[in-house]
């Protein structure tokens, strides 16, 4: 588990540079790849559903992505893009293609299923925290400017 994770921070750090993300902030968007990977692999070994650790995983790295934003005073998707590279499923869209090209359908549409549901959480995750976020933030603006008028 361990080198799993480490690898998982070395691939965002690796992806991170190719973003042209600075210096001082690669290495917490690699620490966020690595949380989002250390946590997928946690809620995997709690659960059966894959979807749902994806989903788990998605939310803790956006919600790490917005804290690490405002300590940074950077832009959150410029650590959710690469924090986001280890959940990405590679191996599923390959493996939907491969069965397609060995006309093997029920593979196929197993594996292009799979991997669209867990697109679906990865980006469900994300919507869910970045709208949490923005409601909150827009209440304490709307707070903060009834008491000016």
């Amino acid at each position: 588990m361990f080198i799993q994770i480490l690898f998982a921070v070395l691939a965002t750090f690796g992806f991170g540079i190719i973003f042209n993300i600075r210096r001082e902030k690669l290495i917490f968007s690699a620490l966020v790849g690595g949380i989002s990977w250390g946590t997928y692999l946690f809620c995997l070994e709690l659960s059966t559903s894959i979807i749902l650790a994806y989903f788990a995983s998605s939310v803790v790295l956006t919600i790490c992505s917005e804290i690490f934003a405002r300590l940074l005073k950077t832009p959150v998707t410029s650590i959710l893009i690469s924090g986001l590279i280890p959940l990405v499923p590679g191996s599923g869209i390959y493996y939907t293609m491969f069965y397609i090209l060995e006309k093997n359908m029920e593979q196929a549409i197993y594996k292009g299923t799979e991997t669209l549901f867990i697109a679906v959480a990865l980006s469900f995750g994300i919507v869910v925290v970045s709208s949490l976020v923005r409601i909150i933030k827009t209440g304490q603006t709307n707070r903060y400017s009834r008491n000016i008028s």
